[in-house]
């Protein structure tokens, strides 16, 4: 099988493609970044969307989604924009963490594995 990168940089890739499974880096806001984690969690939603349609599938085809929050006190934030952008009937697996992320600018980074 062979193995297509998406993003591919020195460190990571922002996508991975093996078979018919794409593991996506964990995103974190870019324009948003140091703003609320409304506006971040719409940031990375958007590019996500963008990762999964250059990786040829969207969405719908998530199986998991792992959410780190800076601050676990954020979850109902956090979750009132994943409930309107995730795909009603093709919820993933998921979990959702408190975690110390690489930046204090960050609140939010979420990781996904979708099939194609």
């Amino acid at each position: 099988m062979t193995i297509e990168r998406i993003g591919c940089g020195p460190r990571m890739s922002d996508a991975v493609i093996h078979g018919d499974t794409v593991y996506l880096a964990g995103h974190v806001a870019d324009a948003a970044k140091g703003k609320s984690v409304t506006e971040q969690t719409r940031d990375i939603l958007a590019q996500i969307d963008e990762t999964l349609a250059q990786a040829g599938t969207d969405k719908t085809k998530i199986l998991s989604a792992t959410i780190y929050l800076a601050d676990i006190k954020t979850f109902a934030e956090m979750n009132a924009v994943w409930d309107q952008w995730v795909s009603k009937g093709n919820t993933p697996a998921r979990a959702t963490v408190e975690a110390k992320l690489a930046a204090p600018d960050y609140t939010v980074e979420i990781v996904m594995i979708a099939a194609r």
